[in-house]
């Protein structure tokens, strides 16, 4: 059922990936997206869609996934621990971590993502689910689930680009992504209409650098 992780092992070597946004959150469309040869498809749970917290849902959008040969890249809400072991264990494997300002919040929900983590225990703990085909404890799982996982943060607001060094630098996290709409509304302080183009690019180009030389 489970097969590797093929956006993760892209980004690593270093390769550009395409992707779509699946506004209708319909396994028929996440199959489509990967026939027509898509690395990924997004799912914002953040903003619409299912309940995060609903597995069955989340199931079949996994299954889809499979059968379309493309990875669900997963925007969850916030970077919550438990919600990150729900949602991965629901069979999801590339999640996207929003609201992140330190480093210090973005490594508990970074953590809960592995069972191994920094040289030690992570906190994902072991349970019955999709991801681990409906077995528990297995060894081939919770051995080879850690190489799979993919877990990435979102960069956008003003506290956030301060502190994006420290936050680049928690442990296995794998990407970074810009949101420059509500990094607009944050160097703007609330103003939608306000002229920030020139802000809203020196915040990208500070989070760019350190990006593409921390994750590899």
């Amino acid at each position: 059922m489970r097969t590797e992780n093929g956006l993760r092992r892209a980004i690593e070597a270093g390769e550009t990936v395409l992707g779509a946004a699946a506004a209708t959150y319909s396994p028929t469309v996440i199959e489509i997206l990967g026939d027509v040869g898509l690395d990924y498809v997004w799912i914002d749970l953040e903003h619409g869609g299912p309940s995060p917290y609903d597995s069955t849902a989340l199931e079949e959008l996994t299954r889809a996934a499979e059968a379309g040969d493309v990875e669900l890249l997963v925007r969850l809400p916030k970077p919550e621990p438990p919600l990150v072991r729900k949602v991965l264990d629901a069979g999801v494997r590339t999640i996207l971590l929003p609201r992140i300002e330190t480093a210090e919040e973005l490594r508990a929900a970074v953590e809960a993502a592995y069972f191994a983590y920094g040289g030690d225990v992570g906190d994902r703990g072991v349970g019955v689910g999709r991801s681990g085909e409906w077995a528990g404890y297995v060894d081939s799982f919770v051995g080879g689930e850690d190489s799979e996982i993919l877990v990435g943060t979102m960069i956008e607001n003003r506290r956030a680009v301060d502190n994006v060094e420290e936050i680049l630098s928690v442990p296995q996290l794998g990407f970074a992504f810009v949101g420059p709409a509500d990094l607009s509304m944050s160097v703007s302080g609330g103003e939608p209409l306000s002229d920030t183009t020139a802000a809203v690019e020196d915040a990208i180009d500070r989070t760019l650098e350190p990006s593409t030389r921390a994750i590899r």
